[in-house]
């Protein structure tokens, strides 16, 4: 088993990634940074995300581990007081993964280059300064003209990141959907949207044609700054992202930790 660990540089989390290698390094385990079977993350779900797209032309093979030593960690399975546990169980045990969904990106410019980008989370076009004007088609129809600060698409898993911000729903990673939310959209007697989040099935696809020649895109949260685009192709990814299955947590008790805690808490 080929083992890196990808890492923040908190006090905490180098203590835990001392005592993690010296666990990894008893079993006798390779570690390779360049082509790990695993990837082991210790900090915070920022942490994973990085270690993701640093991986993101392996991801199919690899499955990733997270260690939590900070607030909050809604990828990151183990506590950093739970690794000789997960150690264990990673060499106890035969290989098996939970797989989630990923959003996958093609932005097309008007001189015909196309960019492909894949997001755990979320991709977001908006404007800084002005309003983003856009053209959105659900396939290759026609769903509304937009006026306001962005539009934002989110994965899953990444309904409970950004898009919650935004008042959109929470979605169970199995039903493999896209959803759209509206920043801070314009809705008057001139300019129309549908002003509610959308959801979209597996084999759609949603197209959004900028009608202005700069804007801001982000792939979880990386900007860009994009010029002459002539469209934006969002769709479901037919890659996914493999987190290690042992350990791993049921969706719901994830958003419950996350968003409201621990019921027996006190308030």
């Amino acid at each position: 088993m080929r083992i890196t660990i990808a890492h923040n540089n908190n006090e905490e989390t180098l203590k835990v990634v001392a005592h993690l290698k010296k666990l990894l390094q008893k079993k006798n385990v390779v570690f390779d940074a360049k082509y790990p079977d695993v990837v082991i993350t210790v900090g915070g779900d920022g942490t994973l995300i990085n270690a993701f797209h640093r991986y993101i032309n392996q991801v199919s093979s690899i499955r990733f581990i997270g260690v939590h030593t900070g607030h909050l960690g809604f990828y990151t399975d183990w506590r950093s007081y739970d690794v000789d546990k997960m150690v264990d169980a990673l060499f106890l045990r035969e290989p098996e993964s939970a797989k989630y969904p990923l959003l996958e990106a093609n932005l097309i410019t008007e001189s015909g280059d196309k960019k492909r980008y894949l997001a755990l989370n979320e991709s977001a076009v908006k404007r800084v300064s002005h309003t983003l004007e856009a053209d959105v088609y659900i396939n290759d129809q026609l769903f509304e003209n937009f006026r306001g600060d962005g539009l934002c698409v989110s994965t899953p898993t990444g309904s409970t990141a950004y898009n919650k911000s935004l008042g959109g729903a929470v979605i169970h990673p199995r039903l493999k959907a896209l959803q759209m939310t509206e920043i801070a959209s314009i809705n008057n007697r001139v300019f129309r949207s549908l002003s509610s989040p959308i959801v979209i099935a597996p084999d759609q696809w949603i197209t959004i044609v900028p009608n202005v020649d700069h804007f801001v895109m982000t792939i979880d949260g990386s900007r860009l700054d994009v010029r002459n685009a002539k469209k934006i192709i969002y769709r479901i990814s037919n890659k996914v992202i493999n987190f290690d299955r042992f350990g791993h947590h049921h969706f719901w008790s994830r958003v419950q930790n996350a968003f409201i805690g621990d019921k027996d808490d006190p308030v």
